[in-house]
């Protein structure tokens, strides 16, 4: 079976640059397909090349601009051998353009949903987010199949189409036997030693993500001998360090731009979510797979996963889990107890639209 995929991931961690851990997971991809060739989005400036493993081949558009990404991408789809099934990585931008793909080829539409789209804060959001809104509505009408990474996901899509086939629930995998058995580096610990209470926030920097109101209830609820470690990096992390100056927290607030999260489960007490919105939520999978409890706003997993919500105020529920709030949880709801599980789990969802 051969397998053409859309993404628009263009991060070092993802599909465009061999050896990462997004690549590495397509390759096992398409040693269960047979064949996966994949079209990336990018721009000339993010120094993808062609790249070939096994029975993967990804394509990186190299566009001079954004706007060019449809066209590059259909002038590679035209050297390319006629797929089984095209596969997108989301609902709109890359949903739109396979869409056109599997019409001219004359095979089925699989798109993959990683984000809630059809939460009213998304569409409230932006201008932007309202456009993709309106093109996920449209193609996911026209999609062969729907694969989603959460039951909330589902719901809300459910809730506004009916889809040609039964919605697909496969959540990312995430390597809990690894964030298990991590432990703290002794010197990567001591830079937080004089803090007893350690506190974690995992993600882009980008108002989506709302690190701000971490920040500020950090600020409000959070004792003197507590900090805050700020994983990742955007375009809000200047705004973000004046924040937590103006909050007089500078001092307990560190931004420690895009690592791996892996080695700070094993440190922290709890992991703080505050986004708008979320498809799905890695982070919050990842503590709890350490068995580190996490305090979220109620999106994406994690009221499946078995997060605290914290159904009002952020800075009240934080102060809340000061006083009384557990030091320890488990995940709930995870399908998987290996990778190669979840590769068959997701290939045959694939192979089930054709």
């Amino acid at each position: 079976m051969r397998v053409l995929q859309i993404g628009a991931d263009r991060s070092k961690r993802g599909i465009l640059f061999p050896g990462s851990p997004a690549y590495m997971r397509q390759k096992a991809y398409a040693e269960n397909f047979g064949a996966l060739d994949i079209i990336g989005c990018s721009l000339k400036k993010d120094g993808a090349a062609p790249s070939r493993s096994g029975n993967l081949a990804v394509y990186p558009t190299n566009a001079p601009f954004k706007l060019f990404y449809g066209t590059y991408a259909l002038m590679i789809a035209r050297t390319l051998e006629k797929p089984d099934v095209v596969s997108a990585q989301d609902p709109h931008s890359c949903g739109l353009l396979a869409l056109w793909i599997a019409r001219w080829r004359g095979v089925p539409l699989h798109i993959q949903v990683h984000t809630d789209i059809f939460a009213i804060s998304y569409g409230l959001h932006s201008v932007a987010n309202s456009l993709k809104l309106h093109i996920a509505f449209y193609v996911l009408k026209k999609a062969d199949g729907i694969r989603v990474v959460s039951e909330r996901v589902k719901e809300h899509i459910e809730a506004r189409l009916t889809p040609k086939r039964p919605i697909k629930v496969l959540p990312i995998f995430t390597d809990i036997e690894r964030l298990r058995s991590q432990s703290a580096d002794p010197t990567f610990a001591n830079r937080f030693s004089s803090f007893t209470i350690k506190l974690l926030f995992v993600g882009r920097l980008e108002p989506e993500k709302n690190c701000a109101a971490a920040i500020r209830a950090f600020a409000e609820a959070a004792p003197r001998d507590a900090c805050l470690i700020v994983v990742g990096t955007g375009h809000d992390r200047e705004a973000l360090e004046a924040l937590a100056r103006e909050k007089d927290v500078a001092d307990r607030v560190f931004f420690e731009g895009e690592k791996d999260a892996a080695p700070y489960y094993a440190l922290i007490d709890l992991l703080l979510v505050t986004s708008v919105y979320e498809g799905y939520g890695m982070a919050i999978v990842e503590a709890l797979g350490a068995r580190k409890p996490v305090l979220s706003t109620d999106v994406g997993i994690a009221r499946e996963a078995g997060a605290i919500i914290a159904e009002g105020d952020f800075a009240e529920a934080l102060g809340a889990w000061f006083k009384s709030g557990p030091r320890h949880a488990a995940l709930a709801s995870y399908p998987y107890k290996t990778f190669d599980e979840y590769v068959a789990a997701y290939c045959d969802d694939i192979r089930g639209i054709v």
